[in-house]
């Protein structure tokens, strides 16, 4: 088993589209493990998404992920990392797969509902920064 994260973003949580994505998640074998509702500062999305620092919509990334709540959540299942991005989709809503949850959520290729790790190891790196290895529980 791997633990991923996910981020459902502001967008998403705002037309109240939490439950809808959590409920796909689930019915696609992810266990919820760690799960927090908060607001990012601008100094934690910029280091967040440092990788992006020089592409031209960091600044517009930031922003948008600091207008609002987002839910965070480790995620578990066998290959996390790579069955969360299928069932997302591509980043651009007009490009995802029907049936992913950014063809069914995402707005545009900003607002696209939810952010989930690429790599292993960037998940170790971002559920670093919501969740200390002891408050991630093991759910049945």
């Amino acid at each position: 088993m791997n633990i991923t994260l996910a981020i459902i973003k502001p967008d998403a949580v705002e037309r109240r589209k939490m439950g809808s994505i959590l409920a796909r998640l689930e019915e696609e074998g992810f266990r919820v493990r760690g799960a927090r509702l908060t607001r990012l500062n601008e100094a934690l999305a910029g280091e967040f998404y440092a990788v992006h620092r020089e592409r031209p919509f960091y600044e517009s990334l930031k922003a948008f992920m600091t207008s609002g709540p987002v839910l965070v959540l480790a995620l578990e299942r066998d290959d996390a990392v790579a069955r969360l991005r299928a069932v997302i989709g591509a980043t651009d809503p007009a490009e995802a797969e029907a049936g992913t949850i950014r063809a069914l959520y995402a707005e545009n290729k900003e607002r696209n509902a939810i952010h989930a790790s690429d790599s292993e190891e960037t998940a170790a790196r971002e559920l670093s920064f919501f969740f200390a290895t002891g408050e991630l529980i093991a759910v049945g």
